[in-house]
């Protein structure tokens, strides 16, 4: 086996995979990037443009990709704004990705508790409803997915319920986190947690269905802030702990080494 240092360059035209793999990239690459800025990044909502560049090492069999074997630094570019994503493990078995000011790039919730994936409908006070052909409420994003597709909780919580909900909502799991918020997950073709348990940031809940008052398989994700509905695209989350005081110096230092090593290749 071979370890080799690789970098990547890919301008988003039409999806992260899809322009990914035109790029060459690997599926594993396209995963640990989704998983490392998955707090920071809204991936169903890359706009044309959008840049990745990373600098990564690839397992390699007599000359083929068996994985990935790290990312050691990466950016996300749109227009001015520069989101980088840098290795450093600490070695208290935490966090080992952060960005330029020591920050934790894991944060209290997950951007979309979906990975690749559409949005087929939006947050809306005054949405025309596809089935019963009303004007109401959505407090919700329905995002569009086949059925089966895991779903993940965006946080910590406690199961408050799990089973069938009013209102043509089907099969639905919803979440407290803390005293705070709140989430739901409607439509779900079934449920793979029980109410009153514990479950963790990630962790699969559901699967994507159709169940309720639905008009193709997707799943009507639903947050609320001190019991009232917010748009979930808008969910502000609060980074983890950030890197301890006295090793800011040697990320600092891994930070101008790793953008060194990246920016020769990648312009070139």
């Amino acid at each position: 086996m071979e370890i080799v240092t690789k970098t990547a360059d890919v301008t988003i035209n039409s999806s992260l995979w899809n322009d990914m793999i035109a790029a060459g990239a690997s599926p594993d690459l396209i995963v640990n990037i989704a998983d490392i800025y998955a707090w920071t990044v809204d991936f169903f909502g890359l706009q044309k443009g959008d840049r990745f560049r990373i600098l990564y090492s690839e397992r390699l069999c007599e000359g083929e990709s068996i994985g990935i074997e790290k990312v050691s630094y990466a950016e996300f570019l749109r227009g001015e704004t520069c989101l980088p994503a840098v290795f450093f493990d600490q070695g208290d078995g935490g966090n080992t990705y952060w960005n330029d000011k020591g920050e934790s790039m894991r944060k209290a919730f997950l951007k979309a508790p979906l990975k690749f994936n559409r949005i087929s409908s939006g947050y809306s006070l005054h949405r025309l409803h596809p089935v019963h052909g009303t004007v109401r409420a959505h407090t919700g994003v329905d995002y569009a997915a086949p059925t089966g597709t895991p779903v993940r909780s965006i946080g910590d919580g406690t199961v408050l319920s799990a089973g069938w909900g009013k209102g043509g909502a089907g099969n639905m799991v919803k979440i407290r986190h803390n005293s705070v918020y709140t989430t739901a997950y409607l439509h779900l073709s079934k449920m793979a947690v029980k109410a009153g348990q514990r479950v963790s940031q990630g962790q699969v809940i559901g699967y994507v269905g159709m169940t309720g008052t639905a008009t193709g398989p997707h799943l009507d994700f639903r947050v609320w802030r001190n019991g009232s509905p917010i748009n979930p695209l808008k969910l502000e989350s609060p980074p983890s702990e950030p890197i301890k005081q006295e090793n800011l110096p040697a990320l600092d230092s891994v930070l101008v080494q790793m953008r060194a090593a990246l920016s020769p290749k990648s312009e070139s």
